[in-house]
């Protein structure tokens, strides 16, 4: 006796619609606060240069803090993607 197959996600078209809006709306997200970092560079060097904590310069911080929020923003992805979603008609 075999068990049944998960249902996979392209059985479900409105789970991998909303996967994909949710992943959009992060990635703009993650796009307009890395755009931040590039006007910074490309516009106020000075500001991207100051030095606000113990002599490391913005644009180190600034970075580190992009990579931080790309696995957070991830972590947020799977989160948000593996809840039920509302099963209608079922």
């Amino acid at each position: 006796m075999t068990t049944p197959e998960p249902k996979r996600e392209d059985e479900h078209p409105e789970l991998v619609e909303r996967n994909a809006r949710t992943g959009l709306w992060l990635f703009a997200i993650y796009c307009v606060i890395y755009g931040g970092f590039v006007g910074l560079s490309a516009f106020c060097p000075d500001i991207i240069g100051a030095k606000p904590f113990g002599g490391i310069n913005l644009a180190v911080i600034y970075g580190f803090a992009l990579i931080g929020l790309a696995l957070a923003l991830a972590l947020v992805y799977l989160a948000f993607c593996r809840r039920p979603h509302a099963k209608s008609g079922e």
